[in-house]
């Protein structure tokens, strides 16, 4: 069996599964956020009854991070149904955007969009803060209400978004009824260059397969080019499974899982036992891809998908209004460096948002120093608006005054994950997704560059 299949049969209570097999799976965390939450509440309260308790309230997860920092009211509202429901539930994990279990949430001008407006529990985008508060675990299956929740396949747990209807069902039951996918593998071989990043991985392999060259699949990435990445890049391949129509993304379970999650386990008092899956001889894969990381260069996704990729050295054509770094796949501390390291020294030559994706990755990055200099001002320096208020921003458009989000027909290329029209905002904008050293170096010229151009 593959990585994937072995996970669901254990959590079937079966020996063994095949592509196409329908089977029921026990979950081990359902997570759910501010824009899907109250919809799956809504599920789970007409099915299972005004006063029914979830099956398990250790095993949810509720963390608000998509319309947050906004004076939307109706955006505000969703948090506070969240808030009713945990105290109803007594759900010890909700990471709330205040302290005070009693109050509500409002925007205040006067603090703006750069400075701090959360409590001390809140943790950012829910995919990055999953793995940081302790709630991915190898060999384990996890349910989010987020297309996203993928990214947890980083950590070799089988990890898929559903739906409202599917979550309000889990809720209540802890369990749910999948066909089991066909695996495609792809073997990567090789070391990435100085330049290129693990966005540039999963760009290619998009670009290979199409934005809908996976649908219904799970994704296996492992070999020694696997090995040699950091969870941090990981997790950024894993996400972007979902961007090829995947099921699911999975790694191979090494050192560098459990060390990371048994760390994380322990800083927050998780449950710290785990049962990783291993590869088998006998796997069935529907479709087998090499990628020799030592020759992929700095990739963009142009606009209108995912799949339409190019190289960054091929566009420089293509003039720039606008530079984002930030969301689940490009927010992380890793990410921001290789940002700031382009950028240092330097000043943007256009309008460039940055949005960290936890209060974590602020913190380290304010108190990191390059010489006299904190990484943090380094990119003020250079004429990035760096905003505290971690989370998903303008990565899902959001209200109007969303930080960072497009509202007038413009070129940004961007470090998320998704770059349909509208996703940003305007829909007549175009994004073109690309790396973080890539949406520096671009954001420096003005037009789409490769960062070669400035590393030595």
């Amino acid at each position: 069996m593959t990585l994937t299949e072995k996970i669901l049969a254990r959590a079937a209570g079966k020996a063994r599964v095949e592509a196409g097999d329908n089977i029921w799976v026990n979950a081990d965390v359902l997570m759910t956020h501010d824009v899907c939450g109250p919809g799956t509440i809504g599920v789970f309260k007409r099915e299972f009854g005004k006063n029914a308790k979830v099956w398990d309230r250790n095993k949810v997860v509720i963390i608000p991070d998509h319309y947050i920092f906004t004076a939307d009211s109706k955006s505000n509202r969703n948090v506070d149904i969240l808030r009713e429901f945990v105290k109803e539930q007594g759900i010890p994990y909700f990471y709330d955007v205040i302290d005070d279990p009693e109050g509500t949430w409002k925007f205040d001008e006067v603090r703006g969009n750069l400075q701090r407006q959360y409590g001390s529990r809140y943790a950012g985008v829910c995919h990055t803060a999953l793995p940081q508060k302790g709630h991915t675990r190898p060999g384990e299956i996890l349910f989010g209400t987020d297309s996203h929740t993928c990214m947890a396949g980083a950590f070799n747990q089988f990890a898929t978004g559903i739906g409202n209807t599917d979550a309000g069902f889990v809720m209540g039951t802890g369990k749910l009824l999948l066909k089991v996918p066909e695996t495609m593998h792809f073997r990567l071989e090789g070391k990435m260059q100085p330049g290129v990043m693990a966005k540039d991985i999963i760009l290619h392999v998009i670009g290979e397969i199409g934005f809908d060259g996976a649908t219904y699949r799970a994704m296996q990435f492992d070999g020694a080019g696997a090995s040699s990445l950091s969870i941090d890049d990981r997790m950024t391949v894993a996400n972007m499974a979902i961007e090829a129509g995947g099921k699911n993304g999975i790694f191979e379970f090494d050192a560098q899982t459990a060390a990371f999650v048994d760390y994380r386990c322990k800083l927050n008092g998780t449950k710290s036992t785990y049962q990783p899956v291993e590869r088998d001889r006998d796997e069935k894969f529907v479709y087998d891809l090499v990628v020799e990381l030592d020759k992929l260069e700095p990739t963009v996704a142009c606009h209108p998908d995912p799949g339409n990729r190019k190289l960054a050295k091929e566009l420089s054509h293509i003039k720039l209004e606008r530079a984002y770094i930030g969301s689940c796949t490009g927010g992380k501390t890793s990410d921001f460096l290789e940002f700031a390291r382009v950028l240092r020294g330097r000043k943007v030559a256009i309008d460039t948002f940055g949005v960290p994706a936890t209060p974590e990755i602020v913190h380290d990055l304010q108190t990191a120093r390059w010489g006299e200099q904190t990484v943090w001002e380094i990119l003020v320096d250079a004429g990035v608006r760096m905003t505290e208020n971690a989370g998903c921003a303008a990565c899902l458009g959001g209200p109007v005054d969303t930080f960072g989000r497009i509202n007038t027909p413009m070129n940004c290329i961007s470090a998320t994950n998704r770059n349909f029209p509208g996703r940003m905002g305007h829909r007549e904008a175009k994004v073109f997704l690309a790396s973080p050293a890539t949406v520096a170096a671009s954001a420096l010229t003005g037009k789409i560059t490769d960062p070669r151009e400035f590393l030595s």
